[in-house]
């Protein structure tokens, strides 16, 4: 089992390599003016990635490239190729609302709102229409054509659009993100932005730590509920109303379970060609265990 996509395989649909380009200022900012028509001065780079959690109970939220104009007009850029499409719309406005609450302090005019764009870039429709941009402001409903301007906007874009609703360079610039590369000038310079960044061999390292620490904890999930799942057949099995039976078989089938576990998790990472010292450190075992479990299997395998 691969734990995660391999770096090389990444293309700018992948939420790590997007958010990486999207650090080149020059990339960022043609792709908004593309998206916007509108002219677009220096922006500036609040965090890698903007992180929002107002309070300890509520919902907090990571924001993939977040960055802000000289005007001070706030614009955040979301890669979404996530399942859940349902719930994007949704998202849309819990992120608006957890920006503004980040945008002002307690007694603060509201006047000071920021204008602000949240910009999903999708490689599907999810409104049906086979349009390349959906774009949402707050309208009346009795009357259509009054804006509410409350200096918001949503936009959706979907890179399966077949409509004649864009320029071509957004048209370009969706279907690189598709998988098609052109000859559009941007779309070259992004894509020769996406390779560069392929070479950066510090972020190459830093994704496949996250992806290996993701892939461990999910791997120890299942092995914890296949050892729960062991120990209570090996308890009901042995036992047969005997407490004391139960629970010896629960303890014995739930240690090897962990054991066979960890022995498979190993085995997993040493494939990877990591050593004993990233694999202690990322599944927390000794390194003298990890040494120990190398060798047996090793052995078994020769």
């Amino acid at each position: 089992m691969q734990p995660g996509k391999k770096w090389e395989e990444l293309t700018i649909q992948d939420d790590f390599l997007f958010k990486k380009v999207m650090k080149n200022r020059r990339i960022c900012t043609k792709m908004l003016e593309k998206i916007l028509h509108i002219k677009i001065g220096k922006i500036t780079y609040h965090e890698e990635e903007k992180s929002i959690d107002m309070r300890l109970e509520s919902k907090g939220v990571r924001l993939d490239v977040y960055v802000q104009d000289e005007q001070g007009t706030v614009f955040n850029i979301e890669m979404q190729t996530t399942s859940y499409r349902n719930e994007l719309k949704l998202r849309g406005r819990y992120y608006q609302g957890m920006i503004d609450l980040d945008l002002i302090d307690k007694g603060d005019f509201y006047s000071l709102l920021n204008q602000t764009y949240i910009i999903f870039i999708c490689p599907f429709d999810l409104f049906g229409l086979k349009r390349h941009i959906y774009t949402f402001r707050n309208l009346c409903v009795e009357a259509p054509k009054l804006e509410l301007d409350d200096k918001t906007t949503k936009i959706f874009l979907n890179s399966k659009g077949t409509s004649d609703d864009v320029d071509t360079e957004l048209k370009a610039f969706l279907q690189y993100v598709d998988g098609v590369l052109t000859e559009d000038p941007f779309v070259q310079e992004l894509n020769q932005e996406v390779e560069k960044a392929k070479k950066n061999k510090e972020w190459r390292s830093e994704y496949m730590s996250i992806t290996m620490n993701m892939w461990v904890r999910e791997q120890m999930a299942k092995d914890e509920g296949k050892a729960e799942g062991k120990a209570e057949g090996k308890a009901e099995g042995k036992a047969e109303g005997k407490a004391e039976g139960k629970a010896e078989g629960k303890a014995e089938g739930k240690a090897e379970g962990k054991a066979e576990g960890q022995k498979a998790i190993i085995a997993n990472m040493l494939k990877q060609n990591l050593d004993y010292v990233k694999i202690a450190c990322l599944t927390g075992l000794p390194e003298a265990e990890v040494q120990t479990v190398a060798e047996e299997l090793k052995t078994k395998n020769s």
